[in-house]
């Protein structure tokens, strides 16, 4: 079976709601299984092909930019954390790993699939343990390879949420894998993210026990050869989250609070102008409600950060917020441009998409 035959194949297929209105760029609800809570990744290698899973083992494939979904697979005990794809065949699936949520029974931290998701082969990672993975970070860095432009791919898989800290890296487009132990950086690692082949950051948190915790950014100057804090947050209770950098010098990450007292209202998030040197906490919102999750920026201004109970959009590089759009408890936000424009894709407990013009 093709890639043509099996979108269109079986009774997992969904059919798509509907399309914005005319002229108007709106986010769009795409038609998803229903899932009991938040769902943590979606990847796409263009703006019509694409994978989204959650937390019941289950991941679904589009050829249609997620106006149709087929499931792809099936397996209970897994948790579908963290996605990447290096082209429409080759992808990664990070899996949480058990003694973390109920229900996870799979100590395989990370599967690779050749066929574009139809199956997956567990991954095997020289070094230490890993226990589980929280997130992927595909970088393609261009170069010159006999007269022709090329890319050069290198592979990062990092967790977890809740402990232990390890980061898995692979240079040859998956074949092979080492882990180092970052405990001594980080308590978790929540968002890989490199921007060039030297210059990457680690979204953490300095202790397991929440209660205790700051959130904690890293930074390498040297591609992961080593690693520094070059923000903490001064309140306990937080976690960073997610990472996004629209350019190589701004970037932001998502602060979650987790402070039981209802008086500690205020919310916070990072932005860095100097590449990742120096980061600044600017206000989100106050309301002991929210807790951010995803975040992604299409420019250095235009961004959007996902939330409980709803999301926030910004165009002004995080001075101002209104809400966003979409769905509640968005985990992840993928940008995605071509030639023709730029699509947006938001998962958490729904799929949302929007269409920007060129």
């Amino acid at each position: 079976m093709d890639r043509r035959d099996f979108i269109m194949a079986g009774s997992a297929a969904l059919a798509s709601p509907g399309i914005a209105r005319a002229g108007t760029p709106e986010w769009v609800q795409l038609p998803t299984e229903a899932y009991r809570g938040k769902q943590d990744d979606i990847a796409f290698v263009n703006r019509r092909t694409g994978w989204y899973g959650n937390g019941q083992g289950k991941l679904f494939a589009t050829q249609d930019g997620g106006d149709s979904w087929t499931r792809v697979l099936d397996r209970p005990g897994t948790f579908v954390r963290a996605l990447g794809f290096v082209d429409e065949r080759l992808g990664f699936l990070g899996n949480i790993g058990p003694d973390y949520f109920p229900g996870v029974t799979d100590a395989t931290p990370l599967y690779r699939t050749r066929d574009g998701g139809l199956s997956w082969e567990p991954v095997i990672i020289d070094g230490p343990a890993v226990k589980g993975i929280c997130a992927i970070d595909v970088h393609r860095q261009p170069f010159i390879n006999a007269g022709v432009l090329d890319h050069r791919v290198t592979l990062r898989a990092g967790g977890r949420v809740g402990t232990p800290a390890f980061l898995a890296t692979s240079r040859d487009l998956g074949e092979t894998w080492a882990s180092e132990d970052m405990s001594s950086l980080t308590a978790m690692i929540l968002d890989v993210l490199f921007v060039s082949d030297e210059v990457g950051f680690i979204c953490g948190a300095t202790d397991g026990d929440v209660t205790q915790s700051r959130a904690r950014i890293l930074r390498t100057a040297d591609g992961g050869r080593s690693w520094s804090t070059v923000h903490e947050s001064s309140r306990p209770w937080e976690l960073t989250w997610k990472a996004s950098f629209p350019t190589p010098e701004v970037g932001y990450v998502t602060l979650q609070s987790y402070n039981p007292d209802p008086a500690v209202s205020a919310r916070y998030f990072a932005r860095t102008t100097d590449g990742g040197l120096t980061w600044t906490e600017m206000p989100l919102i106050d309301d002991a409600r929210v807790r951010a999750f995803g975040v992604g920026f299409v420019d250095a201004d235009h961004g959007y950060i996902g939330a409980v109970p709803g999301g926030l959009e910004t165009r002004d590089g995080g001075r101002s917020w209104t809400p966003a759009g979409f769905g509640p408890g968005v985990n992840k936000i993928r940008i995605v441009r071509d030639g023709t424009g730029t699509s947006i894709f938001a998962i958490g407990l729904q799929v949302h998409r929007l269409d920007l013009p060129a």
